[in-house]
Order: structure tokens, then C-alpha cells, then sequence
């Protein structure tokens, strides 16, 4: 998670002032902070009401904020690749600028390459902590590990090629990864089996990754299935480089993110009639469906915030978006839960069952924002 490639507004609300080019996105920052919200217990809050409710439009609610089984896809699957996506959008802002700035392309290759590797070895660090154990008990895939890995790939195809180059890979990508898992299979199953057993993804993941799998055969953040991946951060990077685009009016520029996203979207559903939604597997019609969904989430946040003006609204998420990795990892070190119930305790014994765990849920959040907006204030950000 780069919070390092972190935006803020350019305070331009002209639709068509083409003269500048953006340095800096608001509605970047308030969009990579809506997605993290999800995850730093928003989703929470529909749980509880689904517990203390058990009402069924609640329940279906609380559904979206799981993962499915295997197949399909639900609202919570979006949140990772959207922040990936998100990682791409800032590429043209930040190592764009440092190429402007006269910066050769070894030496960014070498800051993205660092930056890989530091996500690389927090991502270990939130698996496993810092205790000594066998290789054997370690699990090395994570979740910061494959923004690390597909990011630096995806930076170092926009160091060394033209926009349209980064186009063809991204279909490179997702077509051979499709066909790979379509004409190959793990030993002992036919040729397409895309079950966790008997795909060709989760068996390389077996066979090459050191240490423990998250699901024992398989890994959701399996180091195979980074490859279509590395495309969920170059569209980010294209739809960056839209939206840093000078001699383009704003308002073209929502409405080309806009109908690529549903394009995106009717695509992603033909080919999930061959190679079904799946986030385990990051299938190929995931990254269409994702991409989709994330093309009309960026379109509305910049023509909401960017192109309207409307920023006040966005702040809350803002201060999240701001320290995005410290947030993500800060439960591995800080005990929320007990914080939050020593300060609000009180409310949830005022409140009775069942709806205090609903008023604890909100108190859990708003103790996280306030302690990231103490840092927002003193300026401290998480950069990698």
C-alpha cells in the first residue's frame, strides 16, 4: 500500500481549464480512504447489525462484506484491487513527476524495486510477526507482498514503455494467464480445472512457494496468480496517466473512465462464462469486473470532488486514505479493541443488548480516525 504516492486536490474546479496538468488528486486520497475504511471495521458495522437485528435485508447487507467460498464475487472482494488499482493512478503523479524532474529511469527502477521489497517484508511481518520460527510455519504470500510485486512491475512497464505498450500488456496479462489455466492443470486433473485442488495456479503455488499456504493447497495472495495482477495496476497507471493528461477537459475525462468501466463490466461478465469471477484465483474476468467497478468509482470521486469542488465531504476519508499502510498494519500492534472498550464501554452498557455491539462497532472506527487525524494534524504519514 503506498501511502508514499498519497494525492490531494490541484483546486481546480473548471471543467475545461486544460492549461495545467494536475500535480495532486483529492479525490485519490478520499477514494484510497473510502476502500480502507471497509477494512478498519466499516464492514463491522453491518455485521453488528445483522447480529442484533436479524433481519434478513441486514444479513444480505453483511453478506457483500465477506469473501465467497471459491466462484462469484461480493463487495468486500474489491477492496484489494481497487487499492492496487489506486497504487497505479498514482504512478504518473509521483514517478511520472521524478522523471519530469530530470530522474533517470535506473534510479527510479531501483526506488520502485526497494519499495517492492519493503512491502515484501511488512507483508511478512503481518503474517508472522517478528517471532522466530521454522520455514515450514511461515506463510510468505500476503497481501502487501503482491501490492509490492505487482506494482513494481507494473511502475517499471511505465519506466521503459509508450502508453500504448502499456495497453498491450495488460491484455498480455490477462489473456495468458487465461489460457495458461485453460490448457494446463495441476497433475492428476484435466486440462481446465479451475477447482482449488486441481488448478495450474494453486499447484505452481505449491510446488515453488516456501513455507505454509493461507488454505494449506492453496494461497489467495499466491505468487502465480500476481501475474493478472500486475494488469489491475496498469490500468490504474493508464487511468493515471487520463487523468494527468493535459489539452482534455475533465468532464471527457470522467465520461471515457465512466464507459470503459462498463465496458469493463459487460466484458467481465461474458468471460466469466469461461473463466468465472473469482478473487481466490484473480481470474482474468475478476480484473475486468474489478477494473469496471473501479474506473466508476474513481470517475464519480473525481467528478464529485475534482470537477465539482465538493471537497468538505470527503475529508473523513481523506485522513484515512492519507496513512493507508500505517492503518492496515497498526492491528498487529495496537490493541483497538481494548482501547476502544476502555474509553466507550460505558456507552455499550448504557445502550444494553442487542445494539451495542452496533454503537461499539461505530465507537471501534471513530477512535481510529481520531488517532489518524492526530497524525494527519502533525503532518506524520507512513511512507514506503
Amino acid at each position: 500500500m503506498t501511502a508514499a504516492t498519497s494525492t490531494t486536490a490541484t483546486g481546480n474546479n473548471t471543467p475545461d481549464d486544460i492549461n495545467t496538468a494536475p500535480t495532486r488528486l483529492f479525490s485519490l486520497d478520499a477514494l484510497r480512504g473510502f476502500d480502507m475504511f471497509w477494512i478498519m471495521g466499516g464492514e463491522e458495522i453491518f455485521h453488528t447489525l445483522a447480529k442484533a437485528t436479524k433481519s434478513p435485508f441486514w444479513e444480505t447487507i453483511a453478506l457483500q462484506f465477506t469473501h465467497p467460498d471459491w466462484n462469484g464475487f461480493h463487495l468486500y472482494d474489491l477492496i484489494f484491487p481497487l487499492f492496487l488499482f489506486m497504487a497505479g493512478v498514482s504512478t504518473p503523479f509521483s514517478v511520472g513527476r521524478e522523471l519530469e524532474k530530470g530522474k533517470s529511469r535506473g534510479q527510479l527502477t531501483i526506488r520502485v524495486i526497494k519499495r517492492a521489497i519493503i512491502l515484501v517484508l511488512l507483508g511478512l511481518v503481518v503474517n508472522n510477526g517478528l517471532t522466530i520460527m521454522p520455514i515450514a510455519q511461515i506463510r510468505f504470500a500476503s497481501v502487501l507482498g503482491r501490492i509490492g510485486i505487482a506494482y513494481m512491475f507494473a511502475n517499471i512497464i511505465f519506466l521503459y514503455s509508450k502508453e500504448r505498450m502499456q495497453m498491450v500488456w495488460f491484455w498480455i496479462f490477462i489473456i495468458g494467464y487465461w489460457l495458461l489455466l485453460k490448457f494446463t492443470s495441476a497433475p492428476g486433473f484435466p486440462h481446465g480445472d479451475l477447482t482449488m485442488q486441481g488448478n495450474f495456479a494453486s499447484y505452481m503455488d505449491r510446488t515453488l512457494l516456501p513455507g505454509k499456504l493461507y488454505l494449506g493447497i492453496h494461497d489467495p495472495e499466491g505468487l502465480f496468480s500476481t501475474i493478472p495482477a500486475i494488469s489491475t495496476g496498469l490500468l490504474g497507471i493508464l487511468t493515471g496517466s487520463l487523468l494527468k493528461r493535459t489539452g482534455l477537459p475533465q468532464l471527457r475525462k470522467v465520461t471515457i473512465m465512466a464507459v470503459t468501466g462498463v465496458i469493463f463490466l459487460i466484458i467481465a461478465q461474458i468471460w466469466n462464462l469461461d473463466f468465472p469471477i473469482n478473487k481466490n484465483l484473480w481470474s482474468s474476468s475478476f480484473v475486468m469486473h474489478v477494473g469496471g467497478i473501479s474506473l466508476l468509482l474513481m470517475a464519480l470521486f473525481y467528478y464529485i470532488i475534482d470537477v465539482l469542488g465538493y471537497k468538505k465531504w470527503a475529508f473523513f476519508f481523506k485522513v484515512i486514505g492519507m496513512n493507508s499502510i500505517l492503518i492496515y498494519i497498526s492491528g498487529h500492534f495496537i490493541k483497538w479493541q481494548y482501547t476502544t472498550n476502555s474509553l466507550f464501554g460505558w456507552l455499550g452498557q448504557l445502550i444494553g443488548d442487542p445494539y451495542n455491539i452496533v454503537a461499539l462497532a461505530v465507537c471501534f472506527i471513530m477512535v481510529k480516525w481520531l488517532f489518524l487525524y492526530y497524525l494527519y494534524q502533525k503532518k506524520t504519514f507512513l511512507r514506503v
